[in-house]
């Protein structure tokens, strides 16, 4: 079922983990709207980029958000948030700067762990109050800290 004009809902359900450990990562029909909210923003975002987003992450139910250890109150479970990259457009640090440098009505847009090999990922959430806060998670802190920050480079 195509969400948007470039999101389907299999993209956005999909998880390798929950596949593998036979986790049902079915959204409940309730979540329709969120799913279409989440996926029509991820539009915006491909559009600023002229590129398309490597979703790693969309939706998660309750028992796969656990499984992997996801915060209780994230919004993957409530089907506005998605972990991506986009490396055609540049690093996920770059991403996330283009992202707050534009119009884009985002809840949360968290860069997170760009001091891992594969140089991280972005976290971007939606709601219907935009609060537009940035933050960085890195490894070497493991908390999160307000603003974009480059996370030190990992040792070879």
């Amino acid at each position: 079922m195509k969400l948007s004009a470039h999101f389907a809902l299999r993209t956005l359900i999909h998880s390798d983990t929950a596949r593998m450990r036979g986790i049902d990562n079915t959204p409940p029909l309730r979540l329709a709207k969120n799913l279409t909210l989440l996926a029509r923003r991820l539009d915006a975002v491909q559009a600023l980029l002229h590129h398309p987003l490597a979703i790693s992450s969309g939706f998660r139910s309750p028992a796969l958000n656990a499984e992997i250890g996801g915060s209780q109150t994230s919004g993957h479970m409530l089907g506005l948030a998605a972990d991506f990259t986009c490396q055609k457009s540049g690093s996920p640090f770059q991403v996330c700067r283009r992202i707050a440098g534009s119009k884009i009505p985002f809840d949360q847009l968290i860069y997170e762990f760009g001091d891992r090999q594969d140089g991280g990922w972005i976290h971007i959430s939606f709601a219907r109050r935009a609060r537009r806060r940035i933050m960085t998670v890195c490894l070497g802190h493991q908390r999160y800290r307000r603003g974009l920050r480059r996370c030190p480079k990992p040792a070879p």
